[in-house]
């Protein structure tokens, strides 16, 4: 059996407080012994509220990466290492207050997190404090180069968007419509759209939805009387099925040509009797790999209970980047900095490297359909898309 981690959580104690868990003193002795400073580690993401599968799937991913990248030991060369687990509820300001915290404390490093707001958020406070932040799901572009301190351990919203440049037809003149939730998440699928595919011509319009929405219909309406050549539906949340829904009541999907991300499992069979109109593009899914890490990753999940989703890998690659930024820097945030700038290394995904100028992650994306076996709509990859290919411009100063 696997050596099971040592930093293991206790659980929730009340919405928005601390989920706690470290490793016991692996040094033998008091704080420092051996020149090695202790590390302490924010983990700060949704643990309930809306983006709380999001956040679950991630923190599986990051016990599986941690094992796999400490040969089963959870441990780190040494190093005395808490990690901390914080429930943001995907609420910026509860974010803030959390980091300020969290860093008053004495920890240099802090990640996990789901929304793109809270990604900006805590971005900030990890330069005005200097401390090592690697964000997580979060998509938004503007993470990407936003300060030092700030790196990602999932895609990025560019990436998705060049990724359906690449297996869709000519754009010249072509009529996008991209609808959204009125979030930094769908504003930042917006302007990677008009970035990507409006620089190939296209004439890109946008819908945008309150994320508080619940009937969607007159927005199918409104994007039947746009008459686009195409839909890009960037959404995420409870509220994906109902909208779904709405959009093949009022034959958007069987008229119009829909693009959209495929998101976690649970999502697969709410695209309705459309779906395998639909083209997909993917940051990852269950079993579109089968490399070291991907059969290590999936062992430690079953062995756990627990099941691969869409951000299991990105918790598995922040685990990955923490253990090289730690041994590497030994708590030093300039030295982990440096460690992590530039570095490749192979993953879940396939090979990634973190961009020295701007921090963003290159990797493979994928094109998927989705097919109906036993009644049920399962995922099939189409294509592997080159992680170059995709790579979203870097960014300035």
């Amino acid at each position: 059996m696997r050596k099971s981690t040592k930093i293991a959580a206790v659980g929730i104690l009340t919405a928005g407080l601390v989920l706690t868990g470290c490793a016991p003193d692996q040094s033998g002795g008091d704080e420092g012994t051996g020149g090695n400073t202790p590390v302490n580690v924010g983990m700060i993401t949704s643990i309930t509220g809306p983006l709380a599968t999001y956040g679950e799937a991630y923190r599986h991913g990051f016990e599986a990466g941690l094992d796999y990248a400490t040969g089963g030991t959870g441990e780190i060369d040494g190093i005395d290492l808490t990690i901390e687990w914080v429930d943001d509820q995907g609420n910026p300001d509860t974010a803030v207050n959390q980091s300020k915290d969290l860093i008053g404390q004495g920890f240099q490093i802090l990640a996990g997190s789901a929304a793109s707001g809270v990604a900006l958020q805590v971005s900030e406070q990890a330069a005005q404090n200097n401390v090592l932040f690697i964000s997580g799901p979060a998509a938004t572009d503007p993470v990407t180069g936003i300060n030092d301190e700030t790196f990602r351990s999932g895609r990025q919203t560019y990436q998705d968007v060049a990724t359906a440049a690449t297996f869709l037809d000519d754009l010249e003149d072509a009529k996008i419509v991209v609808f959204a939730q009125d979030n930094a998440f769908g504003q930042g699928n917006v302007d990677s759209v008009e970035a990507v595919l409006g620089a190939e011509g296209a004439d890109v319009e946008s819908i945008l939805v309150a994320e508080d929405a619940t009937e969607f219909t007159p927005f199918a309406q409104q994007i039947r009387s746009a008459d686009p050549d195409l839909v890009f539906v960037a959404w995420a949340g409870a509220t994906t099925g109902a909208m779904w829904e709405a959009l093949a009541q009022q034959d958007v999907l069987s008229d119009t040509t829909v693009v959209t991300g495929l998101a976690d499992r649970a999502s697969y069979q709410a695209y309705g009797p459309g779906t395998g109109d639909i083209d997909f593009l993917n940051h990852y899914f269950p079993g579109v790999t089968d490399n070291e890490a991907a059969q290590a990753m999936d062992a430690y999940l079953e062995e756990a209970g627990h099941e691969a989703d869409l951000f299991t890998v990105d918790g598995f690659v922040a685990a990955q980047m923490l253990v090289h930024a730690i041994t590497e820097g030994r708590g030093d945030v300039d030295a982990m900095i440096t460690a992590l700038e530039g570095w490749s290394f192979d993953s879940v995904k396939g090979t990634l490297t973190i961009r020295a100028e701007d921090h963003a992650l290159i990797q493979p994306m994928f094109h998927v359909g989705m097919v109906e076996e036993d009644g049920v709509w399962v995922p099939e990859l189409l294509d592997t898309v080159d992680g170059e290919s995709v790579a979203p411009p870097v960014a300035e100063d």
